[in-house]
């Protein structure tokens, strides 16, 4: 999905990217979930074929305003890939022991090992977003925090490790809509948090702080993709087939076995 990677070194303005874009997939919405259906097989077999093969490591950072969809994408995209192959992090207001250390040393802890698929909901950005955004450390901190991110997930990279990073794009109306459902709905009710509507007040300063993540992060060895999300179906398509095109690239084969084992018959 080369159409949504943002090139290194350029300058994102959001304006520019339109959370509505269906360039990739044209079907309508029905046709778009069924789409998904064999991706997410294809998905599930190359977790297979990653686990036995042990020797990559994938990383995905999901990011996105409230209500974009982190948690929905992870639940579609990965529906029926085996549980124990994909790990799924979330990252919350820092702990007394996580403050006392480095802000990436809580974030290294859960990078993925050889043969795993690991998922961040939010990550080690919200280090340049919220912490930006509410001013809890000086600019001087923050704007420093740019490079060393880089260079962490350089050093990821040159470590084995693949990195997928994903802004899933919504514009501000779809945002109110998406909360007003949550309200609307008994079912979805408690999804609902009042400190959203205080949040989405800083709806430009948060889109400041996005436009420069972006811009400053998006490197040849940890790419941001900025997707569409306004929809869900093609948000969900698109995610799911740029990890699988990453995927097919590692070119996996499984490990040999012993010849011999092919000769051997268990009795019952």
């Amino acid at each position: 999905m080369k159409r949504y990677r943002v090139k290194p070194g350029s300058k994102v303005d959001l304006k520019e990217w339109d959370p509505n874009d269906r360039t990739e997939f044209k079907e309508s919405k029905e046709e778009g979930k069924q789409m998904l259906l064999p991706l997410n097989q294809k998905i599930d077999e190359l977790q297979e074929l990653l686990y036995a093969e042990h020797r990559h490591k994938v990383l995905i950072v999901l990011q996105a305003m409230d209500t974009g969809g982190k948690d929905g994408t992870i639940r579609n995209v990965f529906e029926g890939v085996n549980p124990q192959g994909v790990h799924i992090v979330s990252f919350k207001k820092p702990t007394l022991d996580e403050l006392d250390r480095d802000y990436l040393w809580r974030v290294h802890r859960h990078v993925p090992g050889k043969g795993e698929i690991v998922v961040f909901n939010r990550s080690h950005y919200e280090d340049v977003l919220v912490v930006r955004v509410h001013e809890l450390v000086p600019k001087e901190v923050w704007n420093q925090r740019y490079e060393q991110i880089n260079n962490f997930e350089r050093m990821l990279a040159e470590e084995g490790t693949i990195i997928l990073k994903f802004y899933l794009h919504i514009d501000k109306d779809e945002q109110a809509q998406r909360l007003q459902e949550r309200l609307d709905d008994p079912q979805k009710r408690w999804k609902f948090n009042p400190g959203d509507l205080e949040e989405r007040k800083l709806w430009p300063e948060y889109l400041n702080a996005y436009e420069d993540v972006l811009s400053k992060t998006s490197t040849e060895w940890a790419p941001w993709y900025i997707v569409p999300a306004n929809r869900k179906w093609y948000r969900n398509l698109v995610v799911a087939t740029t990890l699988i095109e990453a995927l097919e690239d590692l070119n996996m084969k499984f490990p040999d076995a012993p010849e011999e084992w092919s000769k051997i018959r268990i009795e019952s």
